[in-house]
Order: C-alpha cells, then sequence, then structure tokens
C-alpha cells in the first residue's frame, strides 16, 4: 500500500487542528502516495507497529490507497498523455568543516531543522516546508524532533543524495541531549 493524505487529512494538518498524535501527524506529513510501508517503518518499533497505525488512519478518513485513487480516476475520465516536466536543478551545498562544541539541546536541535528546512525546501517544495515547519513548533521532546528530522532526512536524502543526509544526520545525533535513561 502506497497511502496518500485525503481532505480530512490535510485539514488536520492545517493550522489549529490537533486532534492526531505527534507520529501520527508525521505520518500524514510522509503520506504522499510514494511511499510504502517500509518508508513508515523507521517511525514505530517494528513494521507490524506501523501497518497497524496506517491502517488506523485509513479507517478513520485520513488516508487512502494512492494506487486505488488513481485506478479509479483513470475509470472514471480519459486520462491525457502526462506534460514533461523540466528537470530540476540539482541541490548544491557547501560543506565545511562542522566544529559545533556547544551545549546539546532540543532548542538548538529545533532551531538546526528550521535551518535546514529554509536552506533545502522553501524553494523546492513549499508546502513540505511548511508542514515541516508546524510539525517543528510542535515538538516538545526527543522523540518528536527524530520523527520530523527522519522525515526531512528522508527528502534530502532523495533530492541531495545519501551523502549529504548522512552528514545532517551525524550533526543532529552531535545537538540533540542525550537519551534519558529510565531505570
Amino acid at each position: 500500500m502506497f497511502p496518500t493524505k485525503t481532505d480530512k487529512a490535510r485539514d488536520e494538518l492545517q493550522g489549529g487542528q490537533r486532534t492526531l498524535s505527534q507520529r501520527e501527524r508525521a505520518l500524514l506529513l510522509m503520506a504522499d502516495g510514494r511511499r510504502s510501508l517500509t518508508d513508515f517503518s523507521p517511525l514505530f518499533a517494528n513494521r507490524i507497529e506501523a501497518e497497524r497505525a496506517i491502517q488506523a488512519l485509513v479507517s478513520k478518513g485520513y488516508l487512502q490507497d494512492a494506487r486505488a485513487v488513481a485506478a479509479a480516476t483513470a475509470q472514471a475520465a480519459v486520462i491525457a498523455p502526462p506534460t514533461p516536466m523540466p528537470a530540476a536543478d540539482p541541490i548544491r551545498i557547501a560543506t565545511s568543516t562542522d566544529t559545533f562544541d556547544g551545549k546539546r539541546s532540543l532548542a538548538t536541535t529545533r532551531m538546526f531543522l528550521f535551518d535546514i528546512c529554509e536552506r533545502m525546501f522553501v524553494r523546492r517544495d513549499p508546502k513540505f516546508a511548511l508542514q515541516m515547519r508546524d510539525a517543528l513548533r510542535e515538538a516538545r521532546d526527543r522523540e518528536a524532533m527524530l520523527t520530523i528530522a527522519a522525515l526531512m532526512l528522508s527528502e534530502i536524502e532523495k533530492t541531495a543524495g545519501a551523502e549529504r543526509a548522512e552528514s545532517l544526520r551525524e550533526r543532529i545525533e552531535r545537538l540533540l541531549p542525550p537519551a534519558e535513561v529510565v531505570h
């Protein structure tokens, strides 16, 4: 299944609406009809938990199967030949030696993620940038930050490559405070 958002999901993601948990909202943000269950699994403890969460959002009317929607659309109308899209310019980012040795904090991590959002997504995908900004404003704990970071890094890996995504992942790990150990 390749879930995609419904109108109900888009309403949920607009400002002022907060009926779902942060993790469910993260799933809605990621659901674009191109990602499968495998892409959602890292947000959960295991694949079964991810599948249950997706099915719950489908049953509540927030998600639908993109392939089923495409099949219904194809049956309802004659499909015109696709218009070729111009090739996007590759994203080029100057890299420098990272010497950050400041205090680890959620605030520092949040600001870094906002910066990544502005640099990587505002021009290329303004809608995704807006969704990420909204999610960052709501993020209150380490898990929420990691969820948002995972979404952003997934997109960065697609556009700028695995090496760039990995370097940003390492930086985020250095900015986040250590996970609390519960005894």
